[in-house]
């Protein structure tokens, strides 16, 4: 596994690389590259229901060469000693950092100096840039702002609201570990729970929309595919930093001391019962003509340091799972983004609203429902049945996909379908 840049470009190389390179971590470059691809298909969409005249410019006004206030440079200077205090906090102690970036930006921790220069330099970056602008009588301007144009804030909004509810929902579904270190459990960047993410950024994405004028359920349509490619996306950097959302052990593989795996032909073998004592698992041996890893990977140097240590290993990252597990975030990643081309294919077949979110609601609830059959999690006692969170959550999704399709009475009636 990759948990950061530095195994990663040592693996490509084959040689040792600057230890600043294990500041990047490989799970947050993957979530980010996910939020730019739901940018962009995001804001094809909604280019393209702007000409179909489904969605109207916001008409805003807005004050130019206003003179410079005191809040407006307090306010730079704060951020800019922000900025500079913890950038500069991070000069000369990378090994203290690199192993929890984000528990290092929640902490007190920093340079003091480096945040006195950070609120000069800002603090004057912006007075010179009203200076620049100033007129002797601010002007009042109108100006059309058309959805597309507000993806940027669009983007701010999925990013806050889809991890805040991804850590929330994580936390009730690992309700144990979290009651256990629950700074650890909220600041850390494994952990993440779609489904939660996906009901928070829905809530704040309605609040957005109305305020701005813009019809939810044009949004929710123009959303559905760049939201699916975003998941498929962040399922690879689950995968690449080894983040702990794997499915069950798969017995077949046991690993060995240098963190090789060995193929076990007994079902249930003594020596992967007593590494894995009662937890769940199953026997499956790869078919000859598909690779191994596809059914047993043990996630050597994984970023949540679970499993046991790699003989002769030497560094921040030296665990290995002691028996192969089902690789769920390779399986959730590929179909995903398969979905995603199903969907953007699609996008321009539907001639009724909320059709495309509809169906996106049933690809992503199935699609979990079925993945969450070998994946391992926090089972709720409903007496006969013991279902997860995630397939409560999917079984709701699905339904409320299927009335979006059958029973939604789209008022403003059918939408012409394009040429392509």
């Amino acid at each position: 596994m990759y948990p950061d840049f530095q195994y990663l470009f040592q693996s490509l190389f084959g040689h040792e690389m600057p230890v600043w390179l294990s500041l990047f971590k490989t799970f947050g470059f993957l979530v980010a590259l996910s939020f730019i691809g739901a940018a962009w298909a995001t804001g094809q969409e909604l280019k393209r229901k702007e000409k179909q005249g489904l969605l109207q410019p916001e008409i805003q006004t807005i004050e130019t060469g206003r003179k410079l206030t005191t809040s407006d440079l307090v306010i730079s200077a704060i951020i800019g000693f922000l900025i500079g205090f913890k950038i500069g906090g991070v000069f000369g102690r990378f090994q203290e950092v690199s192993p929890d970036p984000m528990g290092y930006l929640l902490s007190l921790k920093g340079n003091l100096i480096a945040g006195i220069i950070g609120a000069i330099v800002i603090g004057y970056s912006k007075y010179a840039e009203v200076k620049k602008q100033e007129l002797p009588e601010p002007k009042i301007q109108k100006i059309k702002v058309y959805p597309h144009e507000l993806m940027t804030e669009i983007v701010v909004i999925a990013a806050v609201g889809g991890l805040a509810g991804a850590k929330l929902f994580n936390a009730f579904e690992t309700w144990d570990d979290f009651i256990k270190d629950p700074i650890h459990n909220l600041t850390s960047s494994s952990g993440l729970t779609f489904l939660g993410g996906l009901i928070v950024a829905t809530l704040l994405f309605y609040y957005y929309t109305r305020k701005h004028g813009i019809p939810f359920k044009h949004m929710c349509d123009a959303a559905a595919p760049g939201i699916m490619l975003a998941y498929g996306i962040g399922r690879l950097g689950c995968q690449f930093s080894g983040d702990g959302d794997w499915g069950i052990y798969n017995t077949a593989y046991i690993t060995n001391p240098d963190a090789s795996l060995r193929f076990a032909s007994q079902p249930d073998s003594p020596a992967a019962m007593q590494m894995i004592g009662s937890a769940p698992h199953t026997w499956f041996q790869a078919p000859s003509w598909l690779p191994q890893w596809l059914f047993g990977m043990n996630y050597p140097h994984n970023v949540g340091h679970e499993g046991m240590q790699i003989q002769g290993c030497i560094g921040e990252y030296c665990t290995v799972l002691p028996v192969s597990v089902f690789p769920t975030p390779v399986y959730e990643a590929i179909t995903c983004i398969l979905l995603f081309f199903v969907l953007w294919m699609l996008r321009k077949r539907f001639t009724r609203s909320l059709q495309m979110f509809g169906t996106y609601l049933i690809f992503v609830g199935v699609e979990r429902f079925l993945v969450e059959l070998i994946r391992v999690n926090y089972k709720y006692n409903w007496g006969a049945i013991h279902p997860t969170q995630a397939e409560i959550l999917s079984v709701v999704l699905v339904l409320i996909g299927a009335g979006l399709l059958l029973f939604y009475k789209d008022k403003s009636g059918p939408v012409t379908i394009e040429n392509t």
